[in-house]
Formats: C-alpha cells, structure tokens, sequence
C-alpha cells in the first residue's frame, strides 16, 4: 500500500540522488527520458532545479524543473512517481514544491507538456489550477502528442 503524501520528505536532489533519479526516470516513462548526465548537470545548475521526495531512504517521486532567465517562466519538464506509490498524492505534494521553487526562483508561470494518452497527469494538472494552452503534433519520441499547459503561479 502506497504512503500518504504526508510521510513524505521533499527536498532538492543532490549527487547522490543520481542512480535513483535515473532508476525513477526509465520506470516511469518509455522514452524522452533524462540521461544520468542531463539529470546530473541539473543538479548543480542555476536554472534547473531537481527535487525528491522521500520516505525513509526509499525515493517515491522526482520533479524537474527549468527557468528562463529574464522571461519568467519555469518548465516542469519530469514529474515521476514511483509505480507502486502512485494515487497517494505524491505527485500534487511534489508540483506544489515545484511551483513554490519557481515562484522563489522568480517566476510568474509554470508551462509543462503532457502526453494526450496520460489521464491521470492531465487531471492532476487541471486539479491544481492548470489550463490548456495548445498542442503539439508528434512531440513525443513514440509519435504521441503533448498538450501544453500553464499555470500563474501564486493561484491554487
């Protein structure tokens, strides 16, 4: 049985997150996935931010972001639950931290793609105040469509 969220631990990844980010990252998704070399240059970047949560020593979920200096806008570009941890509210407790982090960052907007094929995603996104801002045909390595979402942070 999946944690609730409010056992969680949600900090920014640091080095030694690496080899589990990257386990988190192929479980999750088929493909378009970050490398241990992209996660790792991100960890130690001005305009990317990583973050975990946790329970105990066990990584349940990991959020990317990235911020446009100057523009501000962030790019959550990973959120990643781990399979059996999902539907216990980790991923809305992680995008609300992400969200907090750009706000902190100095950003006014959070943007994101999701596959046309990801449900769950797509609700949780419109849960915390996301709205559709267009498509893109074939954006995925598969084939599959995104939809593209924003979000003016400082709204929940």
């Amino acid at each position: 049985m999946p944690l609730p969220a409010k056992a969680l631990s949600v900090r920014r990844a640091v080095e030694t997150d690496l080899p589990g980010l990257v386990a988190l990252e192929n479980e999750t998704f088929r493909g378009d996935r970050l490398s241990a070399r992209q996660w790792a240059r991100h960890l130690d970047s001005d305009t990317a931010r990583a973050l975990i949560a946790s329970a105990g020593r066990r990584l349940t979920g990991a959020i990317g972001l990235f911020m446009r200096r100057g523009r501000g806008v962030a790019r959550l570009y990973s959120l990643a639950i781990a399979a059996d941890s999902r539907g216990a509210g980790i991923g809305n407790t992680l995008l609300e931290a992400g969200e907090l982090m750009a706000r902190q960052c100095g950003c006014a907007r959070l943007r994101l793609e999701v596959r046309r094929d990801n449900g769950p995603a797509q609700r949780l996104y419109e849960r915390r105040g996301y709205r559709l801002i267009g498509e893109r045909a074939r954006y995925y390595e598969d084939g599959e469509d995104a939809l593209r979402f924003e979000k003016t942070l400082g709204q929940d």
